[in-house]
């Protein structure tokens, strides 16, 4: 064993009262949602938005994110198991959530939101929502940790975790780490673009970016990771790089079109 692992071993419940227990994962889920709207809110404020969009987004984004990761867990990765046992969809506090999943109803609501609340485009709430989304998959990870789930491959790293927890007995990559400081560093690059150089304005640019970034780092550290379900391993790529796949493309090409409706406008002025 390599005597410079780390040695992870956290219980993912902080307590229990009666039938109510509360985890570690449900908390950081929590604290990572309150911190992103109360950016979100700032940002409303500083662009003279109306009261009441931000109580509103959270709702959506929130039932959007809850569901949607439940039944991106069912159908991208477990559909085999639901499709007998229907009554355990609804039983989230059991495990299976799937960030993929939680994006695309985001993505919904967010069109939901765009057409009877804000009257806006879906970019412009894309652009500002992104912002602290990336930071919200950060703490996601982090409960991840938490749990001693979705870890990586075994590695002879100075910094490797041996997740007793989940029955290992060697140090493995921390994945959940990497992703989370991933997140969080593009959190950060997101937050000077729009503070400091107001990114905002150039029509889906911030969307983009949230988009590529975020799934591209999901795309290359599943290369590192351990197959979350057992038909994935006959595949060439798993299931998370698969469906990664299109929101990379769909970032890029907002991207694109950010910078060129931009060099339209300015050609126009």
């Amino acid at each position: 064993m390599n005597l410079l692992s780390i040695i992870w071993n956290v219980n993912p419940e902080i307590f229990s009262l009666g039938f109510i227990t509360v985890r570690w994962y449900g908390l950081i889920y929590a604290l990572g949602f309150l911190i992103g709207i109360t950016i979100l809110d700032k940002m409303f404020k500083r662009e003279g938005c109306p009261e009441g969009w931000t109580d509103k987004v959270f709702v959506y984004m929130v039932l959007a994110v809850i569901i949607g990761a439940r039944l991106g867990h069912v159908f991208f990765y477990g559909w085999d198991y639901y499709r007998n046992n229907l009554w355990e969809i609804p039983m989230i506090w059991k495990g299976g959530l799937a960030s993929h999943g939680g994006a695309i109803a985001m993505i919904i609501a967010a069109l939901l939101f765009s057409k009877f609340v804000s009257k806006k485009s879906f970019f412009w709430l894309g652009d500002r929502l992104f912002v602290p989304s990336a930071m919200v998959a950060g703490f996601i990870r982090i409960g991840n940790l938490m749990n001693s789930e979705i870890y990586g491959h075994a590695t002879n790293l100075p910094w490797g975790f041996i997740f007793v927890r989940a029955g290992e007995t060697q140090p493995m990559h921390p994945t959940q780490i990497y992703e989370s400081i991933t997140y969080l560093a593009l959190f950060a690059f997101m937050m000077y673009l729009y503070w400091k150089k107001d990114a905002q304005k150039m029509e889906g640019l911030l969307t983009g970016i949230g988009f590529v970034g975020i799934f591209t780092a999901r795309f290359l550290l599943e290369f590192i990771k351990n197959n979350q379900e057992e038909f994935e391993n006959s595949m060439q790529l798993n299931m998370g790089q698969y469906l990664s796949i299109p929101f990379v493309i769909f970032g890029i090409w907002l991207i694109i079109r950010a910078f060129r409706r931009e060099k339209r406008n300015k050609s126009l002025s």
